[in-house]
C-alpha cells in the first residue's frame, strides 16, 4: 500500500460519492475528504436547492417527495461528470433504483455507516430535514436504518461513522479509495 502523496493521488483517482442516512457526517466529512484528496467538494442537496431556488423542504413540501427523487436524479447525473470529486448526497438518494446504479457504475461510492444514537444526535442539532418534521428522530432514523441499510451495503466501501475526529474517518476512507482505486488497476 502506497503512503504519504501516493496514496492521495491512488485516493484521488475517480470520483467518490458518499451515501448514508442523514447525520452520517456526508457533507461534514465530505468536505474534509474533498480537501484532503485535493478534490472539488459537491454537495447535491446544496445544488438541488440551487437548480430548484427551493431548500429541500420547501420541494418536498410544495411538489412532494416524487418530484424532488426526479429532481435529485438529475442533478447527481450532471455532477457525475467523470472528473474526480467528493459528492455528498441526500440520505435518500442511493436507495433511488435509477440514482444508485448511476452513482455504482460511474464513481467509487462510499456507505458512511453510522449508529441510530449518533444519528439522533447529530439531526438534532438542525431542524431542516423533511422526513424528521413532527416526529421523533429517534423511531424515524430505527426505521429508516431497517429499510436503507441493505440498500446502503450495495456500496463497495463501507466506513463507520463514528463520534470520533472526522480526520479518522478522512484517513480510513483515504485508505479504503486507494486500496479500492489500486485492486482494480486504476491509475492514479
Amino acid at each position: 500500500m502506497p503512503t504519504g502523496s501516493a496514496l492521495l493521488k491512488a485516493a484521488a483517482a475517480r470520483p467518490v460519492t458518499l451515501v448514508g442516512l442523514m447525520g452520517a457526517g456526508k457533507t461534514t466529512v465530505g468536505r474534509r475528504l474533498a480537501a484532503r484528496l485535493r478534490l472539488p467538494f459537491v454537495d447535491a442537496d446544496a445544488e438541488i436547492e440551487l437548480a430548484a431556488g427551493l431548500s429541500v423542504s420547501e420541494i418536498f413540501e410544495k411538489f412532494g417527495e416524487a418530484h424532488f427523487r426526479d429532481g435529485e436524479r438529475r442533478v447527481i447525473a450532471r455532477l457525475i461528470d467523470g472528473a474526480p470529486k467528493v459528492i455528498a448526497t441526500g440520505g435518500g438518494a442511493f436507495i433511488q433504483d435509477d440514482t444508485r446504479l448511476l452513482i455504482l457504475e460511474r464513481t467509487l461510492t462510499v456507505w458512511l455507516d453510522a449508529d441510530v444514537a449518533t444519528l439522533v444526535e447529530r439531526v438534532r442539532r438542525r431542524n431542516t430535514r423533511p422526513l424528521l418534521k413532527g416526529r421523533d428522530p429517534g423511531e424515524v432514523l430505527h426505521e429508516l436504518a431497517r429499510v436503507r441499510n441493505p440498500i446502503y451495503a450495495q456500496a463497495p466501501i463501507r466506513i463507520a461513522s463514528k463520534s470520533l475526529p472526522h480526520g479518522d474517518t478522512v484517513e480510513a476512507i483515504v485508505a479504503a479509495l486507494a486500496a479500492a482505486n489500486m485492486s482494480e488497476g486504476i491509475p492514479a
